[in-house]
């Protein structure tokens, strides 16, 4: 198999490319066949197919050629019979496209399919008959019917022989159109009483090879003497239709005439065209030569037809003729606009004239009728440019903000200059794809929050927004805690922030008193690549809490010594004796003190400034007034709940400095005994609740072991020999004892002090048994005296029955 390839390209100023490929295959080639090898030819390499997509794209519906992407070349789909694709039309060729993407290139593959010799010529009939009269002259013509082959050029039908040639010869004319008619002229006179019917072969053959042949027979029936034969009074006619013509509509009217008389004067019209689709279209009267539409004519399909005309009168003689009919065209077709290629979807980012699709613009008519102007939708950032042979390239005319408009539905309108205009038109749909060109925004450009002190750790405070223009994965915020300290310690041990919601939470209980507010800030990064951040300054304010009680400053407490205040007898009303200073370390109104007098010996002679704290006579000191004045001011501040502190204010109402001393020397003996006391009786009570528990805990448990015992000796003959544990003695047999005790005797120099004085014993206390007794022990103590300077002396005696 020999192919052709012809290779033109042409570079527009475009991001598409435009190149044309052509090729030259025989048609009937088996399926699967190479075509060529487009990317070589195209100087592409085969990767660049897969990459962009390539594919074919072809105005008809067959597709006879298919692209094979992994290798780079063309193979046959289907088999393709010229005959069928293109009836006589020389040359036949298939047109298409080769679409790639990204970017966007097309280009145009013309493959040629040459004409094998595989039809033979055929005739329309089996046989013809003619009549023709034994006075025809020598030179008599009589047209024959033309053989059809469906191939063409030298497959075509190539020549004609007609057999036997006693009586008659063929001849053959050739037409303008270059066409052949054929022609059987009588050589030699008939006579009907010798031969009555003759039968010739009309052999058509093709000039292919092998060569290839069709027959037909041809019958001749001779009659009496008819002397003229018809005639038309033209050799050629013809006339204009419109292409959509009614049926019925005359085209034409043929004539011929005949000198002869009678029957063989009278002439038969009829049409002689081989190709049945012509007699399908027209019509001729075969009595008056009118011809009409039967069927509907299409400028697109077929711009001129000629119609073979014959005049045949009773006698056998004929003549021909034909009409060559031209079709004007009408604007009744609509620009087609097709979409060779298009892209779904386009970068925001992407540059100008960037090419969006390629549209191929097609309108059947011809002329004026077939000027095609397109434009698109208004206020748009593209635009049609015409590219060439009415192939168009929408091409972005300004940037593309995704975040602007994320859809642009594009119309293309096509129109043409026909009278009426026609137009047609097609709605593309094109999103625009996200590019990460947009950090994330937060709501505020800082914040701020409260929190209260002593709060839980983990404690939600409050959320940061921010938001991302950009859709999708760049839109996806993501927010960071960026490193910093708060008084040398790092901020996240006081915060934290979720990276998905933004909440910042407390790590920490605060304390008021010890930070008051911090700041930190929080960075928004979204999920594109690469990643775009913004970030935002976060205050936090602790607010107070009523945690911190008043503490009293003076009058100082101490728990050695008592401060007095002196007020002389002679003071006035409004006298000042002191003032209690207290402080809180809360703030605002949980520091708000207030004092008041909650206790006082005598509360008719002192009063407490409320806010001041200041503690002054209400009436006039008199001699009556006691000494010691003790006074309990209480301290609150103004939280919820309030908080106070105590404190105990001694005054001393004299005019002299030894009556106090003496008063307050008293005071402190008194309290230091009291104290003492209450400490000692608590201590008493305690001891001897823990003796009472033991002791019943102790009985109860020898009395369940005692029932044990006899339990266990009522139910056995064994005999009972009695234990006694070591430095016990058995008296009688009636109980037991612990031979030694010691004792100590303590006695108080002072009650008044409440000392006491702690001695030992200067002997042992012994208690002995004696078995020999009837239940009378004897107690022998060696006498000492316990103490050297005291005259008690303790002498207990014991007695056990």
């Amino acid at each position: 198999m020999t192919r052709q390839v012809t290779l033109f390209i042409s570079l527009l100023l475009l991001d598409s490319v435009i190149g044309q490929v052509s090729y030259t295959i025989p048609e009937e080639m088996v399926k699967g066949s190479l075509v060529g090898n487009i990317a070589h030819d195209l100087g592409l390499e085969t990767k660049r197919f897969i990459s962009g997509k390539a594919r074919i794209y072809t105005r008809s519906s067959g597709e006879y050629i298919e692209l094979n992407r992994e290798r780079g070349v063309l193979l046959v789909k289907e088999r393709i019979d010229r005959e069928a694709l293109c009836k006589q039309t020389s040359p036949c060729a298939l047109h298409f496209q080769i679409i790639l993407e990204n970017p966007m290139e097309f280009y145009t593959v013309t493959v040629q399919i040459t004409d094998i010799n595989d039809n033979a010529p055929t005739f329309k009939k089996r046989e013809i008959a003619f009549k023709i009269s034994e006075s025809a002259v020598s030179g008599a013509k009589f047209v024959l019917e033309k053989a059809v082959d469906l191939d063409v050029g030298i497959n075509s039908v190539h020549g004609y022989e007609l057999k036997p040639t006693d009586n008659f010869a063929l001849k053959l004319f050739n037409n303008a159109d270059g066409n052949k008619n054929v022609e059987m002229v009588l050589q030699k006179p008939l006579d009907r009483e010798k031969q009555e019917q003759i039968s010739l072969v009309l052999t058509a053959v093709d000039g292919g090879e092998p060569q290839m042949t069709g027959t037909m027979l041809v019958v001749i029936t001779v009659l009496d003497a008819n002397d003229n034969a018809p005639v038309f009074t033209q050799q050629t006619y013809k006339a204009n239709v419109a292409e959509n013509s009614p049926k019925g509509t005359v085209v034409a009217t043929v004539t011929a005439s005949d000198a002869d008389q009678g029957s063989y004067g009278k002439i038969t019209y009829s049409i002689t065209n081989a190709v049945d689709e012509d007699k399908n279209l027209f019509e001729i009267n075969n009595e008056n030569g009118e011809i009409t539409l039967i069927g509907i004519i299409d400028f697109e399909e077929s711009q001129k037809y000629q119609i073979n005309l014959l005049a045949s009168d009773e006698g056998g003689l004929t003549d021909s003729s034909k009409l060559i009919v031209d079709v004007q065209d009408v604007n009744d077709n609509r620009p087609e606009i097709n979409i060779m290629s298009k892209s779904n979807v386009i970068s925001e980012n992407a540059q100008l004239n960037t090419v969006v699709t390629m549209i191929n613009i097609e309108d059947k008519d011809s002329g004026e009728n077939g000027k095609v102007h397109c434009y698109v939708s208004e206020n748009i950032p593209f635009i049609l440019k015409f590219s060439t042979n009415n192939f168009f390239s929408l091409i972005t005319d300004r940037e593309l903000d995704r975040e602007k408009i994320s859809e642009y539905n594009i119309t293309v309108s096509c129109s043409d200059e026909g009278v009426p205009s026609l137009s047609s038109s097609v709605t593309l749909t094109l999103q625009i794809s996200d590019v990460n060109d947009n950090a994330p925004v937060f709501e505020r450009s800082s914040y701020e929050a409260y929190i209260v002190e002593n709060n839980t750790p983990g404690l939600s405070i409050f959320t940061v927004k921010a938001t991302d223009a950009d859709w999708n994965q760049n839109a996806r915020v993501s927010y960071i805690l960026e490193d910093s300290s708060v008084n040398g310690v790092p901020v996240s041990s006081y915060v934290s922030v979720g990276a998905d919601s933004g909440v910042i939470h407390a790590v920490r209980s605060f304390d008021y008193e010890q930070i008051k507010d911090f700041q930190f800030r929080v960075k928004a990064q979204d999920g594109g690549s690469p990643p775009l951040s913004s970030n935002v300054t976060v205050k936090i304010l602790i607010q107070d809490q009523n945690d911190n009680p008043p503490q009293v400053l003076y009058p100082v407490q101490t728990g050695g010594s008592v401060v007095a205040e002196m007020v002389p007898r002679s003071a006035d009303v409004g006298y000042l004796v002191t003032k209690v200073v207290a402080v809180d370390v809360d703030s605002g109104q949980n520091a708000w003190l207030s004092y008041k007098l909650q206790k006082s010996t005598d509360r008719a002679l002192f009063e407490v400034g409320l806010q001041n704290g200041e503690i002054r006579t209400i009436r006039q000191v008199t001699d009556k007034d006691a000494v010691k004045q003790r006074l309990t001011v209480i301290v609150e501040d103004n939280g919820q709940p309030s908080r106070s502190a105590t404190v105990i204010v001694n005054v001393a109402v004299a005019d002299s400095f030894p009556e106090v001393l003496s008063e307050f020397t008293d005071f402190t003996h008194d309290k230091e005994y009291n104290d003492n006391l209450t400490f000692y009786l608590v201590l008493a009570l305690a001891v001897v609740s823990f003796l009472f528990i033991t002791c019943l805990v102790v009985i109860i448990s020898v009395k369940i072991y005692r029932w044990r015992q006899s339990r266990i000796l009522y139910h056995s003959n064994l005999p009972v020999i009695p234990y006694y544990p070591p430095r016990y003695s058995d008296t009688m047999g009636t109980g037991t004892l612990p031979h030694v005790y010691n004792y100590d005797v303590c006695r108080t120099t002072d009650s008044r002090k409440s000392d006491c004085k702690f001695g030992r014993a200067g002997s042992q206390n012994v208690l002995i048994m004696d078995p020999s007794s009837t239940g009378t022990m004897q107690r022998i103590q060696n006498e000492k005296s316990i103490l050297d300077d005291s005259p008690l002396e303790v002498s207990p005696y014991f007695l056990i029955n």
